[in-house]
């Protein structure tokens, strides 16, 4: 009963538009000083206790990395090389599009982040290529949403430190799925293309390719940069953020030239703003955590499913259905917050393999991104184009399918997830 009370007023205050943080901080804080011996000093404590663990030092050094990245000249010159390469091919536009955005996925972290830097540039080149607006703002809203899934991902960040588990595992284990899905949604933009005629961007020269690609260089290294330093063992995650932020500064300061004085104010406030919402919900989801472990809810759900005889398949189809309803209305970190301490003793009862689960929550949260009525890459694709919010949503239905059919294949071919970890761990 207590625990439906919880949700009951974490659910009122999100309706009548309180912030999901303070909402999860007011609702737990309420039951907690009226059901149990916590006092508020205790959950002051907790709150900032929570924001203590050296792993996440990583959120912030990818979001500023993401900022720079946009605002440096670092995504532009990687989708000129891109489009001077594939621009001439049928749907080479929503090819340099997806191409783009994975490769920036591999920097920064965040989808928002990658929907709004390659976004920016593509979509006026979309349009200007004869695609439709809807289905223009539709590939971007989806495409963006690689952010969270190939690594670094500041959600599988959130994850590792909430299960205690490997981030550097889980970066591996999101590395094969997330170029898989950037490759189905390269297959359909073509097949899209081919169909309707459109997206061929006038020939570049071998000239022209080479220097832009040249010019794309220090850029596109970044990538390999960071994921090699982790999977060589040479640096944890968090090392490795914090590198990337002075591989970015350096680059777009020394080598592009092109972030200037005035840029550092709005850069800091972009990543300031990023990283405190996502810090802010982390604390206030500890003392919404620390009510469910105190009236022993984790243990009463596992328990209840240990009795029900639930099959690992099943508890994938209801854990699937409840991330899909909860995406409607919540973002990436806070679903992984409330949810995942519930889930947990599930997954190891059940003996799922946690890289597997984290993908396939990964693969939740990027639906969460594109489901109305918040996903925030739908506010950010439509912001860009000036358009109305309802226009981006039916250009994206399309790309939900096809990140559900991605999404049934991670669940039944787990090794798609842990092939890459397995095997490196052998070594």
């Amino acid at each position: 009963m207590e625990t439906a009370v919880l949700f009951l007023i974490f659910v009122g205050l999100f309706l009548v538009n309180v912030p999901i943080a303070i909402s999860l901080a007011i609702a737990a804080l309420v039951l907690l000083a009226t059901t149990t011996d916590f006092t508020l000093y205790m959950m002051a404590q907790r709150m900032f206790a929570s924001l203590l663990s050296p792993p996440l030092l990583a959120i912030p050094s990818f979001v500023f990395a993401g900022v720079v990245m946009s605002y440096g000249g670092i995504s532009k010159y990687l989708i000129a090389a891109l489009r001077a390469w594939f621009g001439h091919l049928p749907g080479g536009l929503a090819v340099v599009t997806i191409a783009a955005c994975s490769i920036f996925a591999a920097i920064s972290g965040s989808s928002p982040a990658t929907a709004a830097a390659i976004g920016a540039i593509m979509l006026p080149a979309l349009i200007e290529g004869g695609y439709p607006k809807r289905y223009a703002m539709g590939l971007i809203a989806a495409a963006g949403t690689l952010g969270i899934l190939i690594p670094p991902s500041v959600t599988m960040v959130v994850f590792g430190v909430t299960a205690e588990v490997s981030i550097g595992d889980l970066f591996m284990g999101g590395l094969l799925p997330g170029i898989l899905l950037a490759s189905i949604l390269i297959v359909s933009a073509v097949i899209y293309a081919l169909k309707n005629n459109f997206g061929r961007a006038p020939r570049a020269s071998w000239e022209e390719r080479w220097k832009s690609s040249i010019k794309a260089l220090p850029g596109a290294f970044l990538p390999f940069f960071i994921l090699g330093s982790i999977y060589a063992g040479v640096v944890t995650p968090t090392e490795a953020a914090v590198l990337s932020v002075f591989y970015t500064l350096v680059v777009s300061i020394f080598i592009y030239r092109e972030m200037k004085l005035s840029n550092v104010r709005e850069i800091l406030r972009e990543s300031i703003n990023i990283s405190s919402m996502i810090y802010l919900i982390i604390s206030a989801a500890m003392v919404f955590s620390l009510f469910l472990t105190a009236k022993q809810v984790p243990q009463q759900v596992a328990e209840w499913i240990a009795d029900s005889n639930l099959n690992k398949y099943a508890f994938f189809f209801a854990t699937n259905i409840m991330f899909f309803v909860m995406g409607t209305f919540l973002e990436a970190v806070s679903i992984t917050l409330i949810t995942l301490p519930l889930l947990l003793p599930i997954i190891y009862h059940l003996n799922i393999d946690i890289v597997q689960f984290a993908v396939v929550m990964t693969v939740n949260m990027e639906l969460a991104m594109i489901t109305p009525p918040v996903g925030l890459n739908l506010f950010v694709v439509s912001a860009m184009a000036r358009e109305k919010l309802e226009e981006v949503i039916k250009g994206v239905w399309p790309f939900i399918l096809i990140l559900v059919a991605a999404l049934i294949l991670f669940v039944l071919w787990p090794d798609i997830s842990t092939y890459i970890p397995r095997e490196l761990m052998r070594r």
